[in-house]
């Protein structure tokens, strides 16, 4: 029996092990666009560049873009740094472009200013392509223009 309890003891801390791994995968992975847009959010608020990149389509512009804000926010004064850190998401409208594309018009509570991000389903998870947010022309989110009818 004494010989049984330190076996017991590594196999429940190799369980334990996997399972936090998996859970930290599964937290890492997002199969609804509201859900990837949260978390990439809440991670940069929160100046956890690492952890956004986990919610973003990995390529050299959209690291580099993430890699200007992470700059960025280490040469905001502390301030700054608790204000975003504090704020709560506020999301505005979501374009649904087709099935696999999104576009999430957002406002954090510190700066409430509005802007967009580009959600792409690659498979079965979301991801935020940053370039649409610096690349896209501001006027091209707007999708509710009344304009009256000349012709008539």
């Amino acid at each position: 029996m004494k010989k049984l309890i330190p076996v017991l003891f590594s196999v429940s801390a190799f369980i334990f092990s996997c399972t936090s791994n998996d859970k930290k995968a599964a937290e890492s992975k997002s199969d609804n666009k509201m859900d990837a847009a949260r978390s990439f959010i809440r991670a940069t608020l929160d100046g956890k560049f690492d952890e956004a990149k986990d919610f973003m389509l990995q390529d050299s512009i959209n690291l580099n873009y993430l890699e200007v804000g992470q700059r960025s926010r280490q040469n905001a004064d502390q301030d700054t740094k608790d204000g975003y850190r504090t704020a709560s998401i506020r999301f505005h409208e979501t374009i649904d472009k087709n099935d696999s594309t999104s576009i999430i018009v957002y406002s954090n509570s510190f700066k409430n200013d509005h802007d967009s991000l580009k959600l792409v389903k690659k498979q079965t998870e979301w991801l935020v392509d940053l370039k649409y947010l610096f690349e896209h022309d501001t006027d091209a989110v707007k999708t509710n223009t009344t304009e009256k009818d000349t012709l008539k």
